[in-house]
């Protein structure tokens, strides 16, 4: 009987990607539910996701280096949606898409703070697809306002405080 290598290799490379494989548990990255739409920190430090454990639609944050989830207080409510999150260079902000009285909005959440806002209240058109810069002081989007789908910059003001690495120089553009 002759055996293939390639046929060996593919079946290792199955059973390696099992599901049996995968830790799991409250505290672990993977659950049994839905996980989808990641992003990570400009560091790599930290992994924002929406996932249905715990029986509701909500936002995680999840440090990889410590290997834990970071509380988010005041952010996953149970009458809102958030979908498509983004982060700051250290997590610091994330920037989402939630819904305000029915309409998708962009939200923020500072982690430092603890506390959500609202960036595009006044929008009259859909938006979707949000994105912060590394230091947190622009977010982009896309927006129907104008009956098509553009893209808009925000800028949060000169006077935030930047998500920056200890020690970095910023210098003004």
């Amino acid at each position: 009987m002759k055996i293939h290598w390639s046929l060996i290799f593919i079946f290792s490379l199955i059973s390696a990607c099992s599901s049996d494989n995968i830790p799991l548990g409250p505290t672990s990255l993977n659950s049994r539910f839905t996980e989808e739409q990641p992003a990570m920190s400009g560091n790599g430090r930290f992994l924002a996701f929406i996932s249905n454990r715990n029986g509701a639609h909500q936002l995680l944050v999840y440090d990889l280096q410590r290997q834990e989830f970071v509380p988010v207080p005041s952010l996953n409510r149970p009458d809102t949606i958030i979908e498509s999150p983004s982060l700051s260079y250290t997590g610091r902000y994330i920037v989402y898409i939630t819904s305000d009285q029915g309409r998708p909005v962009v939200g923020l959440y500072d982690r430092a703070a603890q506390e959500s806002q609202i960036l595009t209240p006044i929008y009259r058109g859909w938006v979707r697809n949000p994105a912060i810069s590394p230091d947190g002081r622009y977010v982009v989007f896309e927006t129907s306002t104008r009956g098509q789908w553009d893209i808009e910059v925000l800028d949060r003001g000169p006077n935030i405080e930047l998500d920056i690495p200890n020690g970095v120089q910023v210098n003004p553009p």
